[in-house]
């Protein structure tokens, strides 16, 4: 059986979510090395306070994914591939290990305060359930504009998107939603407009700075949930991974893929369970199972069959 293991994106934070992980010497050893990498204590920024910032936000959940993977690592529980949602496609290329852990605590600051002091407020996403893609985009089409920008971001699975804008705009796609069907529009609790043209200088910033680090080929197969399928040339994959922020992010087609390559097991990464509760109808005869509420001797077995 093989074993896809899944990291989460910007929503799934929780305050503590660090001080959560197992304790464990590779924990300790991953909080070190990102409090080495940042030059300050990685600790403090899980603190719900702290959480406000996009930049906290983004560093907990690379660093508690790439804890979490290292300890299940420890125990013999590792897997044969791994996918990530916007920044959780960064602990998954350092578990996949493509890049060096303190390499990517440093980018994915900088990607996060690139992100952040592009859009210091009134911007955000928004969860729209209960219509399809076709209906959603003819209704964002109906508010977009220069002054209301508005973009589908996540399409997570057939009837489940996440549109990113504007505040103003995003209600008014949510209001629009509601009247046409929708079953639910959730504002998400992410301050920044992910996923969508919004971000395109930001991302070429961030390429430029990809250029400086070392990429090695992937030691396990690495799904991009932008494009939905594996890649294999650790430049490509650093060319994806600082583009995500500008690009939709195509969950549903991703797990599909991985199931394609035999996954038959998808264990979410901390903090959370949303990916759990998306990939779980994509493996109709197979298991998603989150670490969060789970005893790591019960991951452990589940991992290695």
């Amino acid at each position: 059986m093989s074993v896809l293991f899944t990291f989460p994106g910007q929503g799934a934070q929780k305050p503590g979510m660090l001080h959560a992980l197992p304790a464990h010497p590779d924990t300790a050893r991953t909080l070190d090395e990102a409090s080495a990498a940042l030059g300050r204590d990685v600790r403090p920024l899980d603190s719900e306070p702290a959480l406000v910032s996009t930049v906290a936000v983004q560093l907990c959940l690379l660093v508690a994914g790439v804890a979490m993977a290292r300890v299940l690592a420890a125990h013999g529980a590792q897997p044969e591939m791994v996918a990530g949602l916007s920044i959780g496609a960064w602990p998954a290329a350092v578990t996949a290990g493509v890049l060096d852990f303190a390499d990517a605590v440093r980018l994915v600051e900088l990607r996060a305060r690139l992100m952040e002091d592009a859009y210091p407020s009134g911007y955000g996403m928004t969860a729209i359930g209960g219509l399809t893609r076709r209906q959603l985009e003819l209704l964002v089409a109906q508010v977009h504009g220069s002054a209301t920008p508005v973009y589908l971001a996540n399409l997570n699975a057939p009837r489940q998107i996440v549109i990113a804008g504007q505040d103003a705009a995003m209600q008014a796609v949510a209001t629009l939603a509601l009247e046409h069907g929708a079953q639910r529009a959730e504002r998400l609790a992410v301050a920044v407009p992910s996923h969508c043209e919004l971000f395109e200088t930001q991302a070429r910033t961030l390429a430029c700075a990809m250029d400086q680090v070392a990429l090695q080929r992937p030691r396990i197969t690495y799904i991009s949930s932008s494009a939905a399928r594996a890649l294999f040339d650790g430049r490509r994959i650093g060319a994806d991974l600082a583009a995500n922020m500008a690009h939709p992010v195509l969950w549903g087609d991703t797990v599909r893929h991985a199931w394609e390559r035999g996954a038959r097991l998808a264990l979410e990464m901390p903090s959370g369970s949303v990916l759990t509760k998306l990939t779980a109808p994509e493996f109709p005869d197979g298991v998603a199972l989150s670490c969060e509420g789970t005893r790591l001797d019960s991951l452990v077995s589940a991992v290695r069959g």
